[in-house]
């Protein structure tokens, strides 16, 4: 009994993940390789890579309970050598010393809890005033709409929230928009390694 051969799948449309993707070929044929093209990606498209990929947003973790922060400030190691510096000052039964040294445990856990709620603060306020939504082509069409695809690109556009609709031009004309003398240079020495990059990942372009 013979099987019957498979059919083959047609492949996912978008970026693919094992190809060798160079961001200085012609922009015409890196279009069709991230799945895209002059006029953009259509509706149906978009809403399915928003659907498989999810909102480009920062996923921020679940704040930790204050009881727990304050326990981990107690119980790290300087907290614990001089929590045993303490007991011995009890033991040798010089009792100013060791609630000193109790003291100064508290005092220095209260100081850095207020210090990384204050740090918390401060990202969270400046995650703000990062951009949410960006102009886009879609359907040959001009259009504002938010941010879509999840996979961060730090590796080669540092950690800005940056619409991946752009990903493809500023891989391609790094020039024009890193237009100072120090940033051409260096987009000229990181030219090998984001060509790896943009190699290594399927979420190139979203347009």
């Amino acid at each position: 009994m013979t099987e019957a051969p498979s059919r083959p799948q047609a492949a996912e449309p978008g970026p693919q993940a094992g190809g060798a993707l160079d961001p200085l070929e012609p922009l015409p044929l890196l279009r069709r390789e991230l799945g895209t093209g002059e006029r953009g990606l259509s509706d149906r498209e978009a809403a399915r890579r928003l659907a498989v990929y999810g909102p480009n947003e920062v996923r921020r973790k679940a704040r930790t309970s204050l009881g727990r922060e304050l326990v981990r400030q107690l119980v790290h190691p300087l907290a614990l050598l001089l929590w045993a510096a303490a007991a011995m000052a009890f033991v040798a039964d010089i009792a100013v010393l060791g609630w000193a040294i109790v003291a100064v445990i508290l005092l220095n856990a209260g100081f850095a809890l207020l210090q990384e709620r204050q740090a918390e603060q401060a990202v969270e306020t400046l995650a703000r005033y990062l951009p949410t939504h960006a102009t886009v082509i879609r359907d040959g069409r001009l259009f504002t709409a938010a941010l879509v695809y999840v996979p961060p690109l730090q590796g080669i556009f540092g950690t800005a929230a940056l619409p991946l609709d752009v990903v493809a031009l500023i891989a391609v004309f790094p020039v024009l928009v890193w237009g100072t003398d120090e940033l051409r240079r260096r987009a000229r020495r990181n030219r090998l390694h984001t060509s790896h990059r943009l190699r290594e990942t399927r979420h190139v372009a979203h347009r």
